[in-house]
C-alpha cells in the first residue's frame, strides 16, 4: 500500500481529503491527515479504514522528518513559507511533494537537487494558481498548433459567494484563508499592456479595477495580481502584446476595501500592544486625523471624502469598525484585528454555499484571422464545508497524486502544470466533477 501524508487539515483539505479517501481501495492507498490540531484531522478522516489522523506539529523538524520518511508522496496544504522545508526533506528522503501554492525562488533553487533525487516538486496544483494553468495552456497549445499567434492574454479569478446567498453589503464571505484576502494587494503589480511595461504600487491596487462580465452572473470587477509578467515565458506568450492576471470581486468591493487601506487597517507591520485594553471603536479613532470619539464617523468621512449617508459608510458602518467592542487580542497588527473582525461577519453559515469564477480572455490571429476567445468556469459549492474553494483547490492536487504514484507522471524537479502530461488527465477528471469550462470563439 502507498502512503499520502496530508499536512494541514484547514478549509481548503475537505474536498482533497475525500476525494483521496474515497480513491483510496482501488488504487491501493492509504492517507494520513496531520495537523496540529487533532480534533480537525479526526473530523476530515471521517472514520475511514483507508485513513489516519495524526497530531503533528510542522514546526518540530525531528517530528517532520520522522512523518514524512514513513510515506511516499506529501501534499502540504500548511502557509507558502513553510513549503521549502517541507521540500528539502521530502529531496533527503527521495518523497514527491505538492502544493497549491506559488512557486518561490528558494522554491526554485531546489530543482537540480530535486532531479537529481528523482522527485517531483509540484507546485501552483491548485485554483488560482493550478486549474488557471491548466485550462490556459490547454488553449494556448491549440492555438499553437493551428499555427496562431497569442495577441492578449488576461486571466481572472475569484473566490465569491454564491448569488442566493449574497446576504451582506461588501457581497463577500470567506471560503479560503482570510488571512491571504486581508493582505491581498500589498505589493506592486506588474503586467502588460500594449507592449508596454505597466505598474500599479500597492496605494493604487484598488482604484484601478476593470469589468468583466460573466454570462448568467453579471458584472465583476478585476484588480491586479502581483506578477503577470512571470508567466509570459512558461506560457510561451512571448509574441503577446497584453499579458493580465486578475482577481475577481462584486462591483463595488475594490472601492470599498480601499478605504480600510487608507485608514491603515489592513497594514502587517505595526505591532499594536495591549490590543485587548482598547475597543474597534478607539482602533480606528488612533487612525484617523482629530481625537473626539464622539464625531468619530464624521471624522472618518471627512478623511475618506465619502458621504455619511453613502453606500460606501454603510459598508464601513456594517463591519463594526465604529462599535465599543474589545478587541480582545492582546498583541496585533492592525490587519490581524480586522482578519478577526471580519472572520466573524464575513463567514460563511450553515447551510450557504460559495461560488468560484474564472474567466480567460484570448485575442489570438489564426490563419491571418483574428479570434477573440473566452474560456468561463463557474462552481458552486455543495454546502459550507465541501465548498467550491474547497473542490477547485483540491481536487487538481488529489489527481496529480494519482497520477503520481501511478507512474503517470515522468516530470521530475519544482514543475508548475503547463504540460500537456498534466493537463490533459486532470481537465479530463475535473469534468466528472463538474469543473467544466465553456469556450467560446474558438473554430
Amino acid at each position: 500500500m502507498k502512503k499520502i501524508l496530508v499536512i494541514g487539515a484547514g478549509l481548503s483539505s475537505s474536498y482533497l481529503i475525500k476525494y483521496l479517501i474515497e480513491q483510496a481501495a482501488e488504487n491501493q492507498w492509504t492517507v494520513t491527515i496531520a495537523d496540529n490540531n487533532m480534533e480537525l484531522a479526526q473530523a476530515k478522516a471521517h472514520e475511514s479504514p483507508f485513513a489516519l489522523a495524526m497530531q503533528l506539529n510542522a514546526n518540530d523538524q525531528f517530528e517532520l522528518e520522522q512523518t514524512i520518511a514513513g510515506h511516499d508522496l506529501v501534499i502540504s496544504l500548511l502557509p507558502p513559507t513553510m513549503h521549502v522545508g517541507i521540500a528539502k526533506i521530502c529531496i533527503k528522503y527521495k518523497k514527491h511533494l505538492i502544493t497549491a501554492s506559488y512557486v518561490s525562488s528558494d522554491m526554485h533553487h531546489l530543482h537540480v537537487e530535486a532531479l537529481k533525487a528523482n522527485v517531483l516538486l509540484l507546485n501552483e496544483c491548485g485554483l488560482d494558481p493550478g486549474i488557471d494553468h491548466l485550462s490556459a495552456m490547454k488553449i494556448i497549445d491549440g492555438i499553437k498548433a493551428k499555427g496562431g499567434v497569442i495577441d492578449v492574454f488576461k486571466s481572472y479569478c475569484g473566490g465569491l459567494i454564491a448569488p442566493e446567498f449574497d446576504t451582506n453589503p461588501w457581497n463577500y464571505k470567506f471560503t479560503w484563508n482570510p488571512r491571504n484576502v486581508v493582505l491581498a494587494g500589498q505589493a506592486t503589480a506588474k503586467y502588460l499592456e500594449n507592449g508596454a511595461l505597466k505598474f500599479i504600487p500597492a496605494s493604487r491596487i484598488f482604484t484601478q479595477t476593470e469589468t468583466l462580465e460573466v454570462n448568467g452572473y453579471g458584472a465583476y470587477e478585476s484588480y491586479a495580481n502581483r506578477d503577470s509578467l512571470g508567466y509570459i515565458k512558461p506560457y510561451g506568450l512571448e509574441q503577446a502584446h497584453t499579458v493580465l492576471r486578475g482577481t475577481l470581486r462584486k462591483k463595488g468591493f475594490s472601492e470599498a476595501w480601499n478605504l480600510l487601506v487608507k485608514l491603515g487597517l489592513t497594514d502587517d507591520t505595526q505591532l499594536i500592544e495591549d490590543a485587548d485594553k482598547i475597543t474597534f471603536r478607539q482602533l480606528v479613532s488612533a487612525f484617523t486625523p482629530g481625537t473626539s470619539l464622539n464625531n468619530l464617523e464624521q471624522r472618518v468621512c471627512a478623511f475618506l471624502t465619502i458621504s455619511p449617508d453613502g453606500e460606501l459608510f454603510n459598508k464601513l458602518k456594517w463591519l463594526g469598525i465604529f462599535e465599543d467592542t474589545p478587541i480582545n487580542l492582546r498583541e496585533a497588527t492592525p490587519a490581524a484585528i480586522l482578519q478577526m473582525l471580519l472572520q466573524q461577519k464575513w463567514k460563511l453559515q450553515k447551510g450557504e454555499l460559495d461560488m468560484i469564477v474564472m474567466q480567460h480572455v484570448f485575442e489570438a490571429t489564426i490563419n491571418n484571422r483574428k479570434q477573440h476567445i473566452t474560456s468561463s468556469l463557474v462552481v458552486k459549492g455543495e454546502n459550507e464545508t465541501l465548498t467550491a474553494m474547497a473542490k477547485t483547490v483540491g481536487l487538481p492536487m488529489g489527481i496529480a497524486a494519482k497520477l503520481v504514484l501511478n507512474n503517470q507522471i515522468k516530470l521530475r524537479g519544482v514543475q508548475i502544470p503547463l504540460s500537456p502530461e498534466l493537463y490533459t488527465p486532470i481537465l479530463n477528471e475535473l469534468t466528472h466533477f463538474g469543473i467544466v469550462f465553456n469556450e467560446e470563439g474558438l473554430d
